[in-house]
């Protein structure tokens, strides 16, 4: 329910977890359209971090998925593992990488809705327990540069926080209230339930969940991955196949303030082939 004394021109942009291989780009295909209009989103984002085969994206992956119309692709810490997509990151506007990281292409960028209305959004990645890469900056003083030049022209801006510490995306989350429209965490594939409004109006939620497979462990095949816990096995690990879902957050946001005015859970499974 929208809080009280909410304004009529609003958006209500829907923001995905982590899309896992081809089985997530199967979901996007297949079930983005209903998605949309379930929950009447103007705007989609979506984390295609591990796109391809389940740890990292490709240019042809990503081609693919702004072809079934989603708006804005964000990443992490596996961006790293697709070299190849770096040309591509610097002519693709809508594909982001962590705005800590010095890659080629664009930590954050402005779009627009059908409708017209200006929409920030950056991506940055968190350093608690996640694996250091080349060039990594500190996060809080990178996120800090890029809404301030976002909100130069709009007061709408979501930041996806790619972490796997939970207290580092909270601490994000708190560090932006007032700041971000919406604060929402990635990586670790399963959604929260601590959606809520900060006290300064930002909308939040720890992590959005996972695009994919979830008949597995967070999009992988469960048995490798129960060999790979009780046995040492270090066998290559699947993604697994079945249990197709999106789950994620929808935000309403004020267009003329940019602050959340109501924040929901969102999951969607896709139907099965039986």
């Amino acid at each position: 329910m929208l809080q009280e004394g909410s304004m009529s021109r609003v958006i209500r942009v829907l923001a995905l977890g982590d899309l896992v291989g081809r089985p997530g780009r199967r979901v996007i295909r297949e079930g983005l359209g209903e998605a949309r209009t379930e929950t009447r989103a103007d705007f989609v984002i979506v984390n295609v971090e591990n796109a391809a085969n389940g740890a990292g994206v490709r240019e042809k992956d990503a081609v693919e998925l702004l072809g079934y119309g989603v708006d804005c692709l964000t990443s992490g810490d596996h961006i790293y593992d697709y070299p190849a997509v770096f040309p591509y990151l610097e002519v693709e506007p809508r594909l982001l990488r962590p705005c800590n990281y010095d890659l080629p292409g664009r930590g954050a960028a402005v779009y627009q809705t059908p409708g017209g209305v200006p929409i920030g959004v950056a991506n940055v990645s968190g350093t608690v327990f996640m694996n250091e890469k080349p060039g990594a900056g500190e996060p809080f003083a990178a996120i800090d540069e890029a809404v301030e030049r976002l909100h130069e022209e709009t007061p709408i801006v979501l930041v996806d926080v790619h972490c796997e510490a939970t207290s580092e995306k909270i601490a994000m989350g708190w560090h932006l209230d007032g700041r971000a429209s919406a604060v929402f965490g990635s990586h670790t594939h399963v959604q929260t339930a601590d959606i809520q409004i900060l006290p300064g109006g930002s909308g939040y939620i720890t992590d959005l969940g996972m695009t994919g497979p979830h008949l597995g462990v967070i999009g992988r095949d469960k048995d490798a991955v129960l060999r790979r816990f009780r046995d040492g096995e270090r066998a290559h690990m699947a993604v697994a196949k079945e249990w197709l879902r999106m789950t994620g957050a929808v935000f309403t946001i004020d267009i003329e303030t940019g602050r959340c005015l109501d924040a929901e859970l969102f999951s969607r499974d896709l139907p099965s082939d039986d």
